[in-house]
């Protein structure tokens, strides 16, 4: 039996699941983590929303190959096994019919749904997971807390797919947000208890500082990270994972 936390980007499903996911490999359990937006960008020259960002991360145009180090980094710190898929991340997307970016600011990487002219990578993604799973596999998805595209994208495609054994993991930082709420974002599952010991915080945390290029879009600091971790966790640990209603774990 394998655990596999589908991850939109290359830091995703560490930022949310990172502390479970080091107690899980401690106690035993295989675990990867699949990540679907990790293709390089298409030929030709990049939107100037993406340049921005590679500026801003310090990445260059390496920044696909930068991400992946990163992430290899941080599944090491935690022992789960990385894997990833060849489609590219929504800033380096166009719209197929008008030949534009999806994406051409920050207020654009969040919907309340997925674009229709995005259901082709939606297709894509089902078809390559369907090869990959097998029925014996556990998939945890992300909720796509915050409305981000390629959350949505991952969402939509695995629930379209219906895996046997599906989980879903709450979308860290975006969570926050919804953290001293009554949180049900799905009838078909329950909340897990997670009940995690000190030495997994420090682990996530570990793992997280390893994005090194994505820190300062979410903290100014790494304080400021320790501290949101530590509070996410005392405070909205019955939010973090979702199990099927009649899961017997």
């Amino acid at each position: 039996m394998r655990w596999i936390y589908l991850s939109p980007h290359l830091d995703d499903a560490v930022l949310s699941c990172g502390g479970w996911i080091w107690w899980q490999t401690q106690q035993g359990e295989k675990v990867e983590i699949w990540t679907v937006c990790a293709g390089n960008p298409p030929e030709g020259p990049l939107s100037p929303y993406a340049q921005t960002l590679h500026q801003r991360w310090q990445t260059g145009p390496e920044a696909v190959a930068v991400r992946r180090q990163e992430d290899q980094e941080a599944c090491q710190r935690i022992g789960a096994l990385p894997r990833y898929f060849s489609i590219p991340d929504c800033i380096y997307r166009y719209d197929p019919e008008r030949g534009t970016p999806i994406v051409n600011r920050d207020e654009d990487l969040f919907q309340p749904s997925l674009p229709p002219s995005e259901r082709p990578w939606v297709d894509m993604l089902r078809t390559q997971l369907e090869a990959a799973i097998s029925d014996t596999d556990i998939l945890v998805c992300p909720l796509a807390l915050g409305g981000h595209i390629d959350h949505h994208l991952a969402r939509t495609a695995v629930e379209i797919l219906a895996p046997p054994s599906l989980w879903y993991y709450a979308d860290f930082p975006y969570a926050l947000q919804d953290c001293q709420t009554e949180l049900r974002p799905i009838t078909t599952h329950r909340p897990y208890p997670l009940d995690l010991p000190p030495e997994a915080l420090d682990a996530w945390i570990e793992a997280i500082t390893c994005y090194r290029s994505q820190l300062s879009t979410f903290w100014p600091d790494l304080p400021t990270l320790k501290s949101e971790i530590y509070y996410y966790y005392q405070n909205c640990k019955e939010q973090i994972l979702w199990m099927p209603l009649l899961s017997a774990r």
